[in-house]
């Protein structure tokens, strides 16, 4: 199934710490599958996790979080494209931050 919703990072944050419970309860309607997060966005979770001295509770979250989505691979076709995008923009002297080019979705 290819999920109809896909989360960012701010998204995933904003569920994670009890911001957004309106929302929380609406994807908890949706069935597993429809709704969905990118490994760059699950890596950009969790390295905000690791900077964080008290994140056992946003960790727990994360984990509640994650029985509800899937998480989608970066596969080689993505991976592909973001050299050719890095070389595109070096070309034309534009050297935007390594986390800044992998939160770019492709799909």
């Amino acid at each position: 199934m290819n999920p109809t919703y896909l989360l960012d990072t701010n998204v995933v944050s904003h569920i994670m710490q009890g911001r957004d419970k309106e929302l929380l309860a609406r994807l908890e309607k949706l069935p597993v599958g429809q709704v969905a997060l990118s490994s760059v966005t699950l890596a950009e979770i969790e390295y905000g996790l690791h900077r964080r001295a008290q994140s056992a509770k946003l960790r727990q979250a994360l984990q509640q979080v994650l029985l509800h989505m899937d998480v989608l691979a970066w596969d080689a076709p993505a991976a592909t494209c973001y050299g050719e995008l890095c070389s595109s923009l070096e070309a034309q002297g534009i050297y935007p931050h390594p986390e800044q080019l992998l939160s770019i979705e492709i799909w």
